[in-house]
């Protein structure tokens, strides 16, 4: 029988196994408009302020991590605190496997926990595409409920070209005249069984 996908909390300690899905996506791609990958140390830093409030999720087959989703504030301003900003990525050589969709299942899940409404996904567009960006995060986006909502024009530079930067949304939660607060995300490290 093969091992079962886990989903469970992220720990600062997960950075460099993290740090390694990530990695490639900097210096190989437009996924990311990060030039420079970070550090281990910084890396670790990122994910203790992430789940200071929002969860960071990771993917684990067989002890190994396949892959990681977490979210973060959409804005700082305190009339946004219901709408977050969502990033996912996967090992490549596990994707189109399922990892992405039960990463963002289970965030999604977390979220509308901690009474969050929106999930907005910023996103490297192509005008056409290339060796560095497809039009494949759009698609696996459209898959998961998200619908596009805007388009910058040549807004993001990497790799001697230029690139536009969609935004997508998905609506999680019925919005209301007296909105209940944003509960922040406990990071409980526990593991749940994905089907």
């Amino acid at each position: 029988m093969a091992d079962e996908v886990m989903i469970r909390a992220a720990v600062p300690e997960d950075a460099e196994e993290l740090l390694e899905i990530y990695s490639p996506y900097v210096t190989s791609t437009a996924i990311t408009f990060e030039y420079e990958v970070p550090s281990e140390e910084k890396f670790r830093g990122r994910i203790r302020k992430t789940l200071e409030r929002y969860p960071y999720l990771v993917a684990t087959c067989g002890g190994e991590i396949l892959g990681y989703a977490y979210a973060g504030p959409f804005k700082e301003r305190a009339a946004y605190d219901w709408a977050v900003e969502t990033t996912v990525y996967v090992r490549r050589d596990r994707r189109r496997m399922g990892t992405g969709h039960r990463l963002y299942a289970a965030l999604e899940k977390a979220l509308k926990a901690q009474g969050i409404l929106n999930m907005n996904a910023c996103i490297g567009y192509p005008e056409k595409e290339d060796e560095y960006l497809t039009k494949d995060s759009v698609a696996f986006h459209e898959k998961e409920g998200f619908r596009m909502v805007g388009r910058f024009i040549q807004c993001g530079y990497k790799f001697n070209r230029w690139y536009d930067m969609v935004w997508m949304e998905k609506m999680i939660g019925k919005h209301t005249g007296n909105q209940p607060e944003v509960k922040s995300f406990p990071a409980t490290g526990k593991q749940e069984r994905e089907e």
